[in-house]
């Protein structure tokens, strides 16, 4: 009876904490908006289509998937830990799970670490090079939330994480890194850093308070904006110089990179240095429908080419 005792005493300290991590696991998938993986997942599928010339097998479609979904998690639960005090600070942050106190730093950990463990083993069932590059991918993600601290250009070091995505899924295919992959991932990093200096404008007098840096902490909003504006053409110019690496690409692809103009275009016209107020509509909406445009006209151009 007393070992019985002891085994339901042991069972109930062992299952208590994981009953409590599940029980926040709702909780801290929201506060990663566990949705906004909208905004590379596409990128990765288009990156897959191109290098399977066509429909990848599943298998490897659903490991890619599976891949992006584990790296996004690990990313921004580091980065919800490391920011936490600054989260804390900020008005628009500070209802965030981990400085709300709804969520603990050690359930924060115990995801962070799951995460991680997910991505790796996703990459290991696709080939060899994805595993071994893994730990570097997971490296580049983690790095973005600290470089605030130290450089304004921090933007740059975001759209370089979500550039993993084209490229990583060029590897998932074709075991290999190709110019193509990285030509996308280009139009990855420029469409990232034009959009997040617009998001980091609307925290440009909390980074001046707390010596954070940004493009608009140090430029000022406007010239920020200018900046962004700048960056989105580079997008444009490096989507269309997609085309002329990839012959499946054709008439689909090309009406889609001009929508994803039309689009960028849009976006800007809704924000000025006086009116930020329609910052998350250019940010969500916009941005995700440009990932999913340019990911439809991909798969249709590689599906009928």
């Amino acid at each position: 009876m007393k070992f019985h005792a002891a085994g339901l005493v042991c069972r109930e300290k062992i299952g208590s904490p994981v009953i409590n991590f599940l029980n926040k696991l709702p909780v801290i998938l929201a506060d990663i908006k566990i949705q906004h993986t909208v905004f590379a997942l596409p990128f990765a599928v288009m990156s897959t289509f191109l290098a399977a010339e066509g429909w990848p097998a599943w298998d490897v479609l659903a490991w890619i998937c599976a891949a992006m979904l584990g790296a996004r998690s690990a990313a921004m639960a580091f980065n919800r830990i490391v920011d936490a005090r600054f989260d804390q600070s900020n008005p628009r942050t500070r209802g965030r799970a981990l400085p709300s106190g709804e969520v603990s730093q050690n359930q924060y950990v115990v995801f962070l670490a799951a995460s991680s463990a997910f991505f790796i083993f996703s990459s290991a069932m696709l080939n060899d090079l994805a595993l071994w590059l893994s730990p570097v991918a997971l490296g580049i993600v983690f790095s973005y939330s600290l470089t605030k601290r130290f450089t304004s250009y921090s933007h740059v070091a975001l759209g370089f994480a979500l550039a993993c995505a084209p490229v990583g899924a060029w590897v998932a295919v074709r075991e290999e890194i190709s110019l193509l992959s990285l030509v996308l991932g280009a139009a990855v990093v420029f469409w990232l850093t034009g959009f997040d200096i617009i998001y980091s404008c609307l925290d440009v007098d909390h980074d001046r308070e707390n010596d954070l840096h940004s493009i608009p902490q140090k430029f000022g909003v406007e010239r920020a904006l200018n900046i962004a504006k700048g960056s989105h053409y580079m997008t444009v110019v490096f989507l269309l110089a997609v085309v002329a690496l990839s012959p499946l690409l054709g008439a689909v692809y090309l009406g889609g990179v001009v929508l994803v103009a039309g689009l960028l275009w849009f976006e800007h016209s809704l924000v000025n240095s006086q009116d930020l107020s329609k910052v998350n509509v250019a940010f969500f909406n916009v941005n995700g429908g440009i990932s999913v445009l340019l990911m439809l006209a991909v798969m249709v151009d590689c599906v009928w080419n």
